[in-house]
């Protein structure tokens, strides 16, 4: 991926900030294939070709926002072994974007599109589930959350906790109606894989 070139705008931000800021916005309502150079431009009230500058290509500012997400994402979790209720910091993460801003989480879109990305894309999209998983690996070891100490039931259990909330976020934005969000986290901490042992 090409580095970003920062060029500062009134608000004190950088311009490409600005840009991945747009961008994450639309991609999380209309998916990655759904905006163009043209609309971001339009958006950031600059040329086409000034969005080119900072991200050379699509692919280039589609890593840059999967990136910055994912990053961010992670250092709002923080340490799984530091919470004194790591899952339930967790589940408030995921409700946070809908009740923030009523849009998915960006890499569970691009995952859904995982097929018709650039490589690069859906490797970024891919490293957020990585992340996340071991995240809760941890939070559950630490926590004795797990139902089971192999390794391979850990990951099963963490992977099992991500889906569950990515695809919580989806129907409860389907049916508009946060609650159905609310009602499918409860049932991750009533269900015995996330019982203490």
């Amino acid at each position: 991926m090409a580095a970003s070139k920062a060029g500062t705008s009134k608000a004190g931000t950088s311009k490409a900030d600005e840009i991945l800021d747009i961008a994450e916005s639309l991609v999380r309502r209309n998916g990655y294939n759904g905006f163009s150079f043209r609309e971001v431009a339009s958006r950031a009230g600059i040329k086409s070709a000034s969005v080119h500058y900072h991200f050379p290509a699509k692919s280039d500012l589609g890593v840059a926002v999967a990136r910055r997400y994912t990053d961010r994402f992670m250092d709002g979790l923080g340490d799984p072994q530091a919470s004194p209720d790591p899952l339930t910091a967790y589940v408030a993460a995921f409700r946070a974007g809908l009740t923030g801003d009523g849009q998915m989480c960006l890499c569970g879109v691009l995952g859904a599109e995982s097929t018709a990305l650039p490589a690069e894309v859906a490797a970024e999209a891919k490293r957020f589930c990585e992340l996340n998983a071991a995240w809760l690996e941890c939070a559950l070891s630490a926590r004795g959350l797990a139902s089971g100490a192999q390794d391979a039931s850990l990951r099963r259990q963490a992977l099992l906790i991500l889906s569950v909330l990515e695809g919580a976020m989806i129907v409860a934005r389907n049916l508009g109606d946060l609650t159905v969000f609310d009602e499918i986290a409860a049932g991750l901490t009533e269900a015995r894989y996330l019982r203490r042992a």
